[in-house]
């Protein structure tokens, strides 16, 4: 398909791989995307920075979230399911990809995507960081670039349809569930199940990490 600007969007261009099913999804605050990507510089070699199959589990983001790439909720708000797309971003949509991908890789890696981060908005952190600890990103944390998403959409949830994740919550539902998830950890250490005990509480913690890094 010819490369065309999406619409209403300056600095984004997008080119269909492979064709959709079904209608254009219409999304609402709080639905869920799951998808598929690759993350490559627009070079001649077209270097890949990321890429979520090689990490071994696909990517899900909430609608309305304060997702720190607004823009890939525009991009995956123009695709039908099961549709790939590739899609050139400018570098005034991809100024904070070196902090996203940081998380992204430390959650891969089982580690905390918060620890070192001051509790401050993305843009004040972004300044705050010496090192993201991956020198690819750091190179792009010193020279934002355009960047070339690629971009295979899996499903789109309503809020209703999935059960949110901690980190997807408000700040009062954040509150609400650490006190629950104390509790449900208790009873899985009567009953001597430690392990899932063991992921309760740690998802306390990162409940509560989250409300602070707010």
């Amino acid at each position: 398909m010819e490369e065309t600007y999406l619409l209403n969007v300056e600095g984004v261009k997008k080119k269909i791989l492979h064709g959709g099913q079904g209608e254009l999804p219409k999304p609402q605050d709080g639905s869920k995307f799951t998808f598929h990507f690759q993350t490559l510089k627009d070079d001649f070699e077209r270097t890949v920075i990321d890429d979520s199959r090689e990490a071994g589990m696909p990517m899900e983001i909430i609608v309305g979230k304060m997702f720190k790439l607004e823009i890939w909720e525009t991009l995956l708000s123009s695709m039908r399911i099961g549709e790939v797309a590739e899609f050139w971003c400018d570098a005034i949509h991809t100024g904070m990809y070196a902090l996203v991908s940081r998380g992204m890789r430390r959650i891969a890696e089982g580690r905390d995507p918060l620890e070192g981060q001051k509790h401050r908005c993305g843009m004040g952190n972004m300044f705050d960081y010496h090192s993201t600890g991956y020198e690819d990103l750091d190179e792009l944390q010193r020279t934002p670039q355009p960047l070339i998403f690629i971009m295979e959409l899996f499903r789109v949830e309503d809020p209703s349809a999935y059960k949110r994740d901690t980190w997807a919550m408000s700040k009062e539902e954040k509150l609400a569930a650490v006190p629950v998830l104390h509790s449900e950890g208790n009873r899985l250490v009567l009953r001597r199940e430690f392990a899932q005990a063991a992921a309760k509480y740690q998802e306390a913690v990162i409940c509560l990490r989250n409300l602070q890094a707010k």
